[in-house]
């Protein structure tokens, strides 16, 4: 059998073939903004985002080690100020500790810095998913208020947020919905809601933990949307997707993560048949 053949048949074949095709063509990311007409959702019209300076990321070193497991070994790369990030590798691979360890919620050895070109800024984070009871009387408002104002969230929306709110929820196409209980929205709705209150202050750096596993379509139109108007702005955004098709269309970079960097790259350059199947691997063979 060739080595073709194995990659063509592995758990990642599917995702390797697209790219060995894909890497024929060149990668641009800002072909969300030549696609083909799209849905009601996302022709939202909402007034451009402020002019920030995103901060530069830099984590040099990092090692994080619980009990006798490694989940990170020496990850060393750096995000781009303004630049739309991707960070992709298997379950299990560290994604979502090393977001964590950004977070300052899990202890870690090595350097992680974040260079702010003047006073330190605002951090947006988008979790990969929201748990909660259902059945609680919550609305789409009390929950954007208690996400993004001090005041309670049974007093109502503070004037000083009302506004920013309203806006937030417009661009995500989900204004129509702000009195809808949170239980009962889809998956996808839940999930703008999300991407809603990560926007509110507006960051210099916005952290997504997988956005897009819960967005139907529409709600991908939107998503995709937004990653242009972020880079627009200025925002520095560090993005974990399991959607290699769309890292392909839309990050600047590509970090492969299997517990430490395999591959480090423009989408071009990173998602070759060679480094997915490196990647993908159990025990990876090497850092490429």
């Amino acid at each position: 059998m060739t080595a073709k053949e194995t990659i063509t048949e592995s758990p990642v074949g599917a995702a390797v073939r697209r790219f060995d095709l894909l890497a024929k063509s060149e990668y641009q990311s800002t072909s969300m903004l030549t696609d083909p007409p799209l849905s009601r959702a996302s022709r939202i019209v909402a007034p451009p985002l402020p002019q920030v300076s995103g901060p530069t990321l830099d984590l040099a070193e990092v090692s994080l080690t619980l009990g006798r497991t490694t989940i990170l070994d020496k990850v060393t790369f750096q995000v781009q100020p303004g630049s739309v990030h991707a960070l992709v590798g298997p379950n299990g691979g560290g994604k979502s500790s090393l977001i964590k360890t950004l977070l300052g919620q899990m202890p870690h050895q090595g350097r992680l810095s974040l260079q702010w070109p003047g006073e330190p800024g605002t951090i947006g984070y988008v979790p990969q998913a929201l748990e909660f009871d259902r059945g609680l009387p919550m609305t789409v408002d009390d929950f954007m208020a208690a996400m993004c104002q001090r005041r309670p969230a049974f007093l109502g929306l503070s004037k000083h947020y009302a506004a920013a709110i309203g806006e937030a929820l417009e661009r995500v196409g989900m204004q129509d919905k702000r009195k809808r209980r949170m239980g009962a929205l889809s998956g996808g709705e839940r999930q703008r809601v999300l991407l809603a209150q990560g926007l509110i202050p507006v960051p210099q750096l916005l952290v997504l933990d997988e956005p897009m596993s819960a967005l139907d379509e529409a709600g991908i139109q939107v998503f995709e949307r937004l990653l242009g108007d972020w880079r627009q702005s200025g925002i520095t955004v560090l993005w974990i997707e399991h959607d290699l098709e769309a890292v392909g269309r839309l990050a600047d970079r590509v970090t492969g993560l299997n517990r430490r960097v395999l591959f480090d790259a423009t989408p071009k350059q990173a998602l070759t048949p060679e480094r997915l199947l490196t990647l993908f691997s159990t025990h990876p063979r090497s850092a490429a």
